[in-house]
């Protein structure tokens, strides 16, 4: 390993196990302990106290006693209170004790995700395996932006789901000397995200694809790409996720043995 590689990996260790720290938190994705799709009619769920509806015009209720202990916009709900989350964004949270109950909504869907630090994929977590770092997977890429932001459709590993990321431009390199093409998405901070799939996906890696976030190209539109920190999306990891699929045409053609693999 020369000077550079053994950089590469330094670097690399300390940013992957900040990473699976912000994994292991009370109540990030791997505290998932269930997902439970609402209609109008009230219902009780599993191990979930009070009863919770979708009302049919952009909200949810929960109906509980002060008995249940639930709290929710920061105060006891005893009677019947309204919660309205937003399409693809963070959910509206109930709490529970230690649990968080949060109230998602997908499209015109509405479903509730349990947060319970005692979930068995967080307290038997060990890490997320992954390929050793290696400086041929660090390469340079330009930038194509749209005229403008384009809204776009894609799937989600739930069936009937779908997503609607903005599509912002075209990130064009090479690996290994081939010529890749993929489609960008918006990123934080003018920075970008690559969903993408590839020829270990499905085998040693993810099915459902990996994301790379990258930062803002510059004012030439290059970039410098490290495929060494694709990461899985939270649906590798917990069966209580909507993830979305990468948009149409988003693969490699080579296999892309680096970043994160196929979680045990």
């Amino acid at each position: 390993m020369t000077t550079t590689e053994s950089t590469l990996q330094q670097d690399w260790d300390t940013w992957h196990a900040e990473r699976e720290e912000e994994l292991r938190t009370p109540h990030g994705w791997l505290s998932l302990t269930g997902l439970y799709w609402l209609t109008e009619e009230p219902t009780a769920l599993p191990g979930l106290p009070g009863t919770w509806r979708a009302t049919g015009d952009g909200g949810v209720e929960l109906t509980a006693a002060a008995a249940d202990g639930l709290v929710a916009r920061g105060a006891p709900v005893d009677g019947t209170v309204r919660l309205e989350p937003r399409d693809g964004l963070p959910g509206a949270l109930v709490v529970a004790g230690e649990r968080k109950i949060e109230v998602v909504r997908r499209t015109d869907t509405y479903a509730l995700r349990v947060r319970d630090p005692q979930a068995p994929t967080r307290t038997g977590f060990t890490g997320v395996p992954a390929f050793p770092a290696e400086e041929r997977w660090v390469v340079d890429a330009r930038f194509e932006p749209y005229a403008e932001p384009r809204r776009i459709t894609v799937g989600a590993v739930v069936d009937g789901l779908n997503h609607f990321p903005t599509a912002v431009g075209t990130v064009r390199f090479a690996v290994a000397g081939t010529p890749q093409e993929l489609v960008a998405l918006a990123g934080k901070d003018g920075g970008l995200t690559l969903h993408f799939r590839d020829a270990t996906s499905g085998d040693t890696t993810y099915g459902g694809g990996r994301i790379l976030r990258v930062d803002r190209p510059g004012p030439d539109g290059t970039l410098r790409i490290d495929l060494n920190r694709v990461v899985n999306l939270p649906c590798a990891l917990t069966a209580f996720a909507t993830c979305p699929l990468p948009p149409e045409g988003n693969v490699l053609s080579v296999a892309v043995e680096a970043g994160e693999k196929l979680p045990v």
